[in-house]
C-alpha cells in the first residue's frame, strides 16, 4: 500500500508540471534519470519511469534530476550519462532498448554507478557480445501479457474489428502486439465464435512519431472499419488518438495509463514502470538487497504486478476505471488477470520473422500464434 501511495504521489507531482531538473543544487543530486528521444512528460515510458523516481526519492529525500541528451545516439546518450556521474549521481535510471549499447561501454567506465536499464540488456553495438554486470540491473516486462489483457477486453467487450499501430519491430512492441493477437483469439473461442470472425489490421509505423502519415494511417484504418486501434509505439499514440477522435472511434493506450490524454482511451496495456524503479531503488537504498536485481535480468510480470490495465482512476477513489468499456467489468479483467498471474495461461513472447525488420507477414502471425478465430491483415 504504501508503494501504491508514493507512486500516485508521483504521478500528482508529474501533472503539475515537469518542467526543468528536480532538487539538483550546488551538491549535486544521487539519483538521476536520462531521457531517450521522448520528453520526460511523454505520457510514456520516459514518464512512467520518472514517476518512480519522484515517488522514492521524494519519500527518502534522496537528490534527483533527469537529463534530457543533446544528440539521440549512442554517443549522445553517453554523453549524458557523463554529465549525470560529474554531477554526482549514484544511480542512473535509463528508460529502453536505446540505452542498451550505452550502457554496456558505461557499466565498465563507472563500476562505482548503478545502473538501471529498462527494458534492455546491454550488449555491443553489433549484437556480438551481450554481458550485464553486477552495477546494472535489466529490467524486463512480459508485455505479451500487458498486450494479451487488452486484447482480450476488446472482443469481450464486443468488438471485431480491431487494430495494431506499433512503432519500430523492436522486441517489447513486438510481444505487446503477439500478446493482443492471442487474447483477441482467446476471447473469441471463450465466446464460441466463428473462425476469421475477428479481424485485425497489424501495423508498424517504422517510427515511434506523433506525424501526419501515422495520423493518417489510422484515420484510413478506421474509415476501413477497425473500432478500435491498440497504439502501441510511444508518441505514435497521440496520432491515433486524434484520428479517433475525429472518427468518434476507440484508442487502447500503452506503457502508462493514457486516459488522461483522451476521451478516446478505453483502456491502456501497461507497465509497472514507476513500481518497478521504486522497487530497485528501495534494494538500493532500503534493504540492502541489490544482489536481487544487480548482475541479472528480472522480468516484472502479472505474477508481480509488472504488467496490466489499469484499475484505478487517479484521484478518485469511486470512479470505475472500466467505464469506458460497453460491458467489460473489473470482474471480467480479475479473472483473466488471475489466470495470468497463477500461470495457467501460456503465451508466446517471440516468434519466428523472416523479414530483417522485425515485421511479420499476416501468415507468419496466424501460423505461430495459432489464430483460428482471428483474422489478420498486415499493411
Amino acid at each position: 500500500m504504501k508503494r501504491v501511495l508514493l507512486i500516485v504521489l508521483a504521478i500528482m507531482m508529474v501533472s503539475m508540471g515537469l518542467a526543468g531538473c528536480a532538487q539538483s543544487g550546488d551538491d549535486g543530486y544521487e539519483i538521476a534519470l536520462i531521457t531517450d528521444k521522448g520528453n520526460i512528460d511523454d505520457k510514456s515510458f520516459n514518464q512512467g519511469a520518472w514517476e518512480g523516481v519522484i515517488a522514492f526519492a521524494t519519500e527518502n529525500e534522496i537528490s534527483h534530476t533527469y537529463i534530457k541528451p543533446e544528440e539521440a545516439s549512442d554517443s549522445g546518450y553517453l554523453a549524458a550519462i557523463d554529465l549525470a556521474v560529474e554531477g554526482g549521481a549514484k544511480v542512473i535510471v535509463t528508460p529502453g532498448f536505446l540505452f542498451e549499447v550505452p550502457i554496456y561501454e558505461a557499466q565498465t567506465k563507472y563500476p562505482e554507478v548503478k545502473f538501471i536499464l529498462l527494458d534492455g540488456s546491454p550488449h555491443t553495438a553489433d549484437y556480438s557480445v551481450f554481458e550485464t554486470k553486477e552495477n546494472v540491473a535489466s529490467i524486463m516486462y512480459s508485455e505479451e501479457q500487458s498486450g494479451y489483457l487488452a486484447g482480450y477486453a476488446a472482443v469481450m467487450d464486443g468488438m471485431r474489428n480491431l487494430g495494431f499501430m506499433g512503432g519500430m519491430a523492436v522486441p517489447a512492441v513486438q510481444a505487446f502486439g503477439y500478446g493482443y493477437l492471442q487474447g483477441a483469439e482467446a476471447a473469441a473461442v471463450e465466446l464460441g465464435l466463428g473462425d476469421g470472425e475477428v479481424q485485425v489490421t497489424y501495423h508498424y509505423t517504422g517510427n515511434f512519431e506523433e506525424n501526419d502519415t501515422n495520423k493518417a494511417t489510422a484515420r484510413t484504418m478506421f474509415q476501413e472499419g477497425t473500432e478500435v486501434i491498440f497504439a502501441c509505439g510511444g508518441a505514435v499514440g497521440k496520432s491515433v488518438m486524434s484520428a479517433a477522435s475525429e472518427a468518434d472511434t476507440k484508442v487502447i493506450g500503452v506503457d502508462v495509463d493514457q486516459r488522461y490524454d483522451s476521451e478516446t482511451v478505453i483502456t491502456s496495456a501497461t507497465k509497472g514502470l514507476a513500481a518497478s524503479v521504486v522497487s530497485v531503488l528501495d534494494a538500493i537504498y532500503n534493504t540492502d538487497s541489490w544482489a536481487t536485481y544487480g548482475g541479472t535480468t528480472t522480468y516484472f510480470n502479472a505474477a508481480n504486478d509488472g504488467v496490466g490495465l489499469p484499475t484505478e482512476v487517479i484521484g478518485d477513489a469511486s470512479a470505475d476505471a472500466f467505464d469506458r468499456f460497453e460491458s467489460f467489468d473489473k470482474a471480467a479483467y480479475d479473472a483473466v488477470f488471475n489466470k495470468l498471474a497463477s500461470g495457467n495461461v501460456s503465451l508466446l513472447r517471440s516468434i519466428e520473422v523472416a523479414d530483417p525488420s522485425g515485421a511479420a507477414t499476416a501468415e507468419e502471425l496466424v501460423s505461430a500464434l495459432n489464430l483460428v478465430k482471428v483474422e489478420v491483415t498486415t499493411r
